[in-house]
């Protein structure tokens, strides 16, 4: 998160490759960007610390509960409408993410609930984003989202760490980081963030979602292949897929909702030019009848 925020400063106030977009107050910062970089922090700590303990397929498939989570904590937020379709999709998705971990063949409890806080925690900075573009009316880029973000998220996890993790490292000897791994991760991750941003600004949402759902069946069949403590099961595979089935469901649903109200924006803005084109020439005529008017006065007076 630091080396995301110092390259976000190079890239938009040093070198000005990117512009900084317009809209951003202090009451904004503060009540909608601080939680969006708090559950960002949460989603990171969590995650990260579910690897220790379950297998990177394992924890792929645990993440394709995410849509149930956004879908929940929206309707608490009054951002979702409950219904029996999207009740059946819930339903879909989480029989299919049950079928997955009842297929694995070692499941550590600890390593599913940090997943589990880490999805809770995506889920709300989700949230916390829709609030902010709906009701707040800021619209930012990735890179702009990234500039306020980061140091709010450096220094959600700076704080816990410096209790929780700093003692066990100086308990443990002389700190070890391979300053390459290290910076290959720190490009890998700004790297995933600019593509974001590229991709959205040159394709479309469908494409967004039809590409994560590729990406997540590559992670799990890769990190099978790489890793040794990845043992794919036939229940595994029939479990994700039907979570898979869901959450495609979920997004065709979003896409069709979202195409709904593009439509209807735009019917409204045609039919506002037609009502604006009719006082126009409303008024026109007025104007015409009113010269002629003014001219058969003039006529009379002459005569």
């Amino acid at each position: 998160m630091l080396f995301s925020s110092g390259l976000c400063f190079l890239l938009t106030k040093v070198f000005k490759i990117i512009k900084i977009e317009e809209g951003m107050t202090s009451d904004i910062y503060v009540s909608s960007v601080i939680p969006i970089g708090a559950m960002f922090a949460m989603t990171l700590w969590l995650g990260n610390s579910a690897y220790l303990y379950i297998s990177v397929a394992f924890a792929q498939m645990l993440k394709a509960i995410m849509p149930v989570a956004v879908f929940l904590l929206g309707a608490a937020a009054g951002l979702e409408v409950m219904s029996c379709r999207m009740l059946a999709i819930m339903s879909v998705i989480s029989v299919g993410v049950i079928v997955a971990s009842y297929g694995e063949v070692t499941v550590s409890w600890i390593g599913v609930v940090y997943q589990m806080g880490g999805v809770v925690g995506e889920a709300l900075r989700l949230i916390f984003m829709e609030i902010f573009v709906k009701r707040k009316g800021v619209r930012l880029n990735s890179i702009s989202m990234m500039y306020y973000v980061s140091p709010c998220s450096a220094l959600s996890l700076f704080v816990p760490w410096l209790f929780l993790e700093k003692p066990k490292m100086d308990s443990g000897g002389t700190w070890n980081f391979p300053p390459w791994i290290l910076l290959l991760n720190c490009l890998c991750t700004f790297a995933l963030n600019l593509s974001v941003f590229l991709v959205i600004s040159r394709t479309s949402a469908l494409t967004i979602r039809v590409t994560g759902v590729v990406r997540d069946w590559v992670v799990v069949l890769l990190s099978a292949v790489i890793f040794s403590d990845t043992k794919l099961t036939p229940i595994n595979l029939i479990g994700y897929g039907i979570a898979i089935a869901g959450v495609v469901a979920y997004n065709n649903h979003k896409l069709k909702k979202e195409a709904t109200i593009t439509t209807s924006n735009e019917e409204g803005n045609s039919s506002n030019q037609e009502r604006s084109n009719d006082l126009q020439i409303k008024d026109g005529n007025r104007d015409e009848q009113e010269q002629e008017r003014f001219k058969s006065v003039q006529i009379e007076e002459r005569q």
